[in-house]
């Protein structure tokens, strides 16, 4: 499987919005899940949300409302718009991808995906 590469990341101010973007070339045009997850600095990774090959998503309670997972199919890419950013500092997201596979069962599984991106930061500031 090609590994997932995301983009998009920058510094914005609170409030404000941004688009993450992931190139999924390897898993878009099969069964797959796709997910976003975060790092916050001295915190445990979690999940933001995933969409799966139906189009289905789940977002966790944190960004529910703030953040949605479109995808363009055509162009393979899986999307993170953000909305009311919240002045967290710095955190790194990460695109990661299951093929031949739905969405997990819980959230809180963030070791359901074996492929992971590099990650890119974002930095919100107050």
């Amino acid at each position: 499987q090609v590994q997932p590469v995301e983009s998009g990341g920058g510094s914005v101010q609170a409030g404000g919005s941004l688009r993450l973007s992931c190139e999924a070339s390897g898993y878009i045009g099969s069964w797959y899940c796709l997910g976003w997850l975060r790092q916050v600095p001295g915190k445990e990774l979690d999940a933001v949300g995933y969409i799966d090959s139906d189009g289905t998503t789940k977002y966790s309670g944190a960004v529910k409302g703030r953040f949605t997972i479109p995808k363009d199919n055509a162009k393979k890419v899986m999307y993170l718009e953000m909305t009311s950013l919240k002045p967290e500092g710095t955190d790194m997201y990460y695109c990661a991808a299951k093929p031949f596979s739905g969405s997990p069962s819980s959230l809180a599984n963030v070791n359901y995906f074996p492929e992971w991106g590099q990650g890119t930061q974002i930095t919100v500031s107050s």
